[in-house]
């Protein structure tokens, strides 16, 4: 087994907004590397369906992010069939919705910042004290390379990525004791089923977006997938606090 296959091995990650796009690549990547998933998303379907793809090492549960009583059940049962947690990756999100503060429905406005704040607070709330009770680990967060520049009439989706990026710094504070990292992932445009509510293809996407990057292109799931695993491990020991770009270059223009 190389270094790599084995860099997670013994450890159960929490992740939420499992069943599709990059969830589903963080999923197979902690697997690929020796770690056990519980595959939380707001689709049972799509979270069993990705379970049974994985095998023996996830369990796929329906979790609703913004209500308590989800997230709390979808961790107890992954600890009753694991027996223990030692990261938590937040990568829920909800649909992104068009508008400038005077125009943005306020329901529309709630849902995406409630989906990415509000959820990651819960699933902190509930997977914490298990982690500690593990002797430690690693929190991430999915925000954006839109927490750092604004795009138009995106006020929700880049107000409720830039929270995250704050809510792990302030978390890698109160938690560093309890031998908690906890640090935020910010992609940038990724080749996943969510670009397909404004463009016709992936590869329209791509055309579109790549200029747009440093690197002329759009991101591979597991590409944002490798990110994450690498902030998940101990080779990423002594960082906390931090958001790691992997936009391609996108934040520098």
């Amino acid at each position: 087994m190389t270094a790599l296959a084995s860099r997670l091995e013994g450890k159960v990650v929490f992740l939420t907004g499992a069943a599709s796009g990059i969830g589903s690549a963080i999923a197979r990547r902690c697997v690929g590397e020796g770690a056990s998933v519980i595959c939380a998303d707001h689709s049972l379907e799509g979270a069993t369906a990705l379970a049974e793809e994985l095998g023996s090492a996830a369990i796929g549960i329906r979790c609703d992010v913004i209500d308590s009583w989800s997230v709390h059940t979808a961790v107890e049962a992954g600890l009753v069939r694991f027996g223990r947690l030692d990261g938590l990756v937040h990568n829920a999100a909800a649909p992104s919705f068009d508008g400038t503060v005077i125009s943005l429905p306020e329901q529309q406005w709630r849902l995406e910042v409630d989906v990415s704040m509000t959820g990651a607070f819960l699933a902190s709330k509930h997977a914490l004290p298990a982690m500690v009770a593990a002797g430690g680990g690693s929190v991430v967060f999915i925000a954006s390379q839109f927490a750092h520049v604004a795009v138009g009439k995106a006020v929700a989706y880049c107000a409720a990525k830039a929270g995250l990026v704050h809510l792990a710094k302030a978390m890698a504070v109160d938690h560093a004791a309890d031998g908690i990292r906890v640090n935020s992932l910010s992609p940038g445009a990724v080749a996943t089923p969510r670009l397909l509510q404004r463009w016709p293809d992936l590869d329209t996407a791509n055309v579109s977006l790549g200029p747009a990057h440093l690197l002329g292109r759009i991101a591979k799931p597991d590409e944002i997938a490798a990110a994450a695993t690498f902030l998940l491990s101990s080779d990423a020991s002594f960082v906390t606090g931090t958001d790691l770009l992997a936009d391609g270059g996108y934040a520098t223009r």
